[in-house]
């Protein structure tokens, strides 16, 4: 009984998308934080020219400075990744973007998000993970991305781990695709679950991005089969790579998860939407 209502509620406050505005998210494997290793560290553009070259869709991470702006940069501190330290916010744009990139080439520093929308130019997927914490008000950033994609021309999607961020470009965004970033952590009981459908319904998303190691997932499998894309992450070795192949639509992998898709993944423009189907413009995460 309980499981019949959450499939009608599931449908009533977080219906499933139009095939034709998500289909273009199961045609490609994802590069986590582009294609990184051997002298390209993640999320650097030198990363990103790597994966538009083999031809794999991109994820990566975008956070806000100091002055408002979308940087690309995953870890909330500058420490692990570059010679500063502190607090990515505590920065300017101009400021980071001068931050040259621990073991990248010339070239290699903090890009804006800007820099990677031109370097990438919809030659293949692009999926924007938008960072939060709880405290955190999500609007300056979702605004400042909404920015930065105006007039883009290419397939883009924004994801999220926080709900709000999702249901934010539902209301104010809503031909941009968005997702939610799921993990279930291990956690199966009734509280659990009632909080996943909580999340869905407050996100609204149009796909999830669910984490490999809890999948097969009776929560995933159901928005799955109702219509909802469903990508996983992170995918770093061939068993999860065969995991994902069995039990979600695209990974977004790295490392030895790779290796299968780098090996013959088609060039995505041969199989990519019409400029009319493009995802970064008015027509839709």
């Amino acid at each position: 009984m309980l499981s019949l209502l959450f499939i009608l509620l599931d449908r009533w406050l977080a219906p499933a998308p139009a095939a034709d505005r998500v289909g273009w998210l199961t045609r490609t494997t994802y590069a986590h934080r582009g294609l990184h290793g051997g002298g390209a560290p993640e999320n650097a553009p030198s990363a990103f020219a790597l994966a538009v070259e083999r031809g794999l869709g991109i994820e990566c991470d975008v956070q806000r400075t100091s002055d408002g702006q979308a940087v690309v940069f995953h870890d909330w501190e500058l420490d692990r990744l570059t010679g500063a330290s502190g607090p990515v916010i505590d920065r300017s744009a101009a400021q980071l973007q001068t931050l040259a990139l621990a073991g990248g080439s010339e070239g290699d520093t903090i890009p804006g998000l800007r820099r990677v929308l031109e370097l990438v130019a919809g030659r293949v997927p692009l999926l924007i993970e938008i960072k939060s914490k709880r405290q955190m008000h999500v609007v300056p950033l979702c605004l400042a991305v909404r920015r930065m994609l105006e007039g883009y021309r290419g397939p883009v999607a924004v994801m999220s781990f926080d709900p709000r961020v999702s249901r934010w470009f539902d209301r104010h965004s809503s031909h941009v695709v968005r997702g939610l970033v799921m993990t279930e952590d291990g956690r199966s009981t009734l509280l659990a679950r009632v909080r996943r459908h909580l999340a869905l319904w407050h996100a609204r998303p149009d796909f999830l991005a669910y984490d490999v190691r809890d999948l097969p997932s009776r929560f995933a499998a159901a928005q799955r089969r109702r219509g909802l894309p469903l990508l996983t992450w992170t995918v770093r070795s061939p068993e999860l790579a065969e995991r994902a192949h069995d039990h979600a639509d695209a990974a977004i992998a790295e490392g030895a998860g790779l290796a299968p898709s780098i090996a013959f993944s088609p060039s995505f423009a041969r199989s990519s939407p019409s400029p009319s189907q493009s995802q970064g413009q008015p027509e839709p995460a």
